[in-house]
Formats: structure tokens, sequence, C-alpha cells
């Protein structure tokens, strides 16, 4: 643990970009062999946008990363937070527990947020507002969400003390779980209920992608699954009735476009809207 830990202390950016773009190729091309929905789509010309907003993603964060080192810097130094007060405990645990707590400030808590604010939901609205939704949605994030995402992650740098290895090792967990659970794969529906217990499967964060109430409000994990399933907001749909996007965004060419979803945030909020047969 230690070995990986020093590793992440140190990470070269290059690394960091290797990660991402195996990531995306590997699931890009296991959705060519196990696809879940056989989109009729131009695979290419649905990822440019997300693509797009993958970078301003990456601008935003790597402009910031000075803010993330200094803050990280404090908390070890100072020896401040929820993991730096505990009982002396083995590195592996202060390591799991650090990566924990980071996915459910920096991760969970922002999501929930999110949804439950209304100029906060109009700024996510481009995450849910994609029609084909696949490994390339993942980072697909109005930058204004990346400040949000930020902003959460640095309070949980604070709240729980977290090194920079852990919030590195914790950042680069993160990007491939985002894939992974949004790739538009088919796992044997047995093993992804199993995996649905522990992190967050294909399958379970689908639901989260459904166009209507209240299975938009579900499933806002990151990474790991406990945090749903102990704040019961843990839902289940069969993936044969989804239906991606936001039912009152309907509008597929101003959500493929990018200049129609930089502006998404500053449109008229509308909610989604539940009907009878999805309650």
């Amino acid at each position: 643990m230690e070995v990986i830990l020093n590793y992440f202390e140190s990470i070269p950016s290059s690394h960091r970009s290797l990660i991402l773009v195996l990531g995306i190729t590997f699931f890009w091309l296991l959705e060519g062999a196990l696809p879940l929905f056989n989109f009729k789509y131009k695979k290419w010309r649905h990822a440019l946008p997300n693509f797009f907003f993958t970078l301003t993603t990456i601008v935003i964060n790597f402009a910031l990363a000075f803010v993330l080192l200094k803050s990280s810097d404090w908390v070890t130094a100072t020896k401040f937070g929820i993991i730096n007060w505990l009982p002396e405990i083995p590195l592996w645990l202060y390591v799991i527990l650090g990566v924990l707590l980071l996915d459910f400030i920096g991760a969970y808590l922002a999501h929930y947020v999110e949804h439950k604010v209304k100029p906060l939901w109009m700024i996510h609205l481009v995450h849910h507002t994609d029609h084909e939704v696949d490994t390339t949605t993942a980072n697909r994030h109005h930058p204004l969400e990346s400040l949000i995402r930020f902003t959460f992650t640095l309070m949980g740098v604070f709240i729980i003390g977290t090194p920079i290895g852990i919030i590195m090792l914790y950042q680069s967990l993160s990007l491939v779980a985002t894939q992974f659970s949004h790739a538009n794969i088919r796992l044997p529906k047995k093993v992804d209920d199993i995996l649905s217990w522990v992190i967050v499967s294909p399958d379970m964060h689908k639901v989260h992608h459904h166009y209507r109430l209240p299975y938009t409000d579900s499933n806002y994990g990151n990474i790991f699954s406990v945090w749903d399933h102990i704040f019961g907001t843990f839902m289940k749909l069969d993936r044969s009735r989804l239906v991606y996007g936001v039912d009152t965004f309907p509008d597929k060419k101003e959500n493929g476009s990018v200049t129609g979803l930089l502006k998404q945030p500053f449109h008229k909020y509308r909610k989604p809207t539940t009907t009878p047969a999805d309650k």
C-alpha cells in the first residue's frame, strides 16, 4: 500500500492522461463487443461534444490543482481532518477510509445536492441530456459543474484530512469507475447485481439516466454504491425500460450541440416529470 500511495503522491500528468485515454479506448471497444443498446448513431459524432466537455474538465482541474496540493499539504502538516484524528490505524485502512469518505463528500454529496438545488440541477442537466449514454458521457460536465465538483472535493480534503496521494488515487479510480458505469455494455444480470452491492455497476447507474422521476433522483454513487444503500437512494429498473435524457428537455439536436449545451444551464427551470407508470 505504501508503494501505491508513494506512486500517486507524485503521479506524472502523462500517466493520468494515459489512464483517461486507455479507459475510454477499452470501454469504447467493449461497447462494440457487448452492447446494451444498439444505438442508431454515428459514434464519433456523438462523442465530439462529450470530448469537448472532457477537455474543459481537464483544463479546469489542472488550473486548480495547486489549490488541492496546498490544501492537502496543510491538512497533512497540521494533522487536520477525520482520518488524522483517529487512533493509529494500519496504512491500508487509512487509505481505504480516505478514498471512501472522499467519494462520499466529493461525489455522492455533490451529486445529491445538484439534483435538489434548482440552479445546480440546471448546470448538471448537461450531463443528463445525453440521449445515447456511453463511456464518453462519463465526463460530459458543463464547466460550471466542474467548478462545483471541485469545491466539494476541496471541502472533502479539509473535512477528511486527505493527503495528496489519496486524492490522486481517488481521482484515478473515479475516472475509470465512471467510464465503466456509463459504458454502453451488457453484463450478465447476476454479475451486475452482485457488483451493485459494492460498486456502481453499469445497470445501476443507467437507472439514474432514465428520463423521468423518480429514477433520475436515485443512484447518485460515483465509485461505491454503499452510500446509496445507506441513505435509501438506491433504485432498480429493468434495463429494457430505460429511456435516456430528460423528458422536459427533449431537443436532441440542441442536446448534441456544444453551443446548445453551454447555454443549457441558463434555460428556465423545467423539472423532470413522474408518470403513473414510473411510480
